[in-house]
């Protein structure tokens, strides 16, 4: 029951107004598509500070939504971290995003230990 009602916060929180300010706020103009010969926006990742476009980055928390040391902590919490203010999230590329979450994921392996 609860993986069922952290995917439907999950899928709520992807339509939440701070996380487009966070993209917002990565922008960092338009640049010229060699592939499709057309201009489009581009986003600097936090992390690696390489270019991207807009499907290739993904929204971060910066704070993990479930801590890595302490895991779960109750249904309050986990919402409060998972609607933070737009300086809570970063924008990743995909690459950096999926570094970050192997990295939280082994240290709450750890924890748990």
């Amino acid at each position: 029951m609860s993986s069922f009602i952290r995917g439907g916060l999950r899928t709520l929180s992807r339509k939440y107004p701070q996380r487009f300010e966070a993209i917002k706020q990565a922008l960092i103009g338009k640049r010229l598509d060699k592939n499709t010969g057309k201009m489009s926006n581009r986003y600097k990742c936090a992390g690696c500070s390489n270019v991207f476009k807009l499907n290739e980055v993904q929204v971060d928390h910066i704070d993990p939504v479930v801590s890595v040391k302490d895991g779960f902590i109750d249904w309050n919490i986990y919402i409060e971290r998972l609607f933070c203010d737009a300086d809570g999230f970063q924008v990743l590329c995909t690459e950096c995003h999926s570094i970050k979450t192997k990295h939280e994921r082994e240290q709450r392996k750890q924890n748990a230990s």
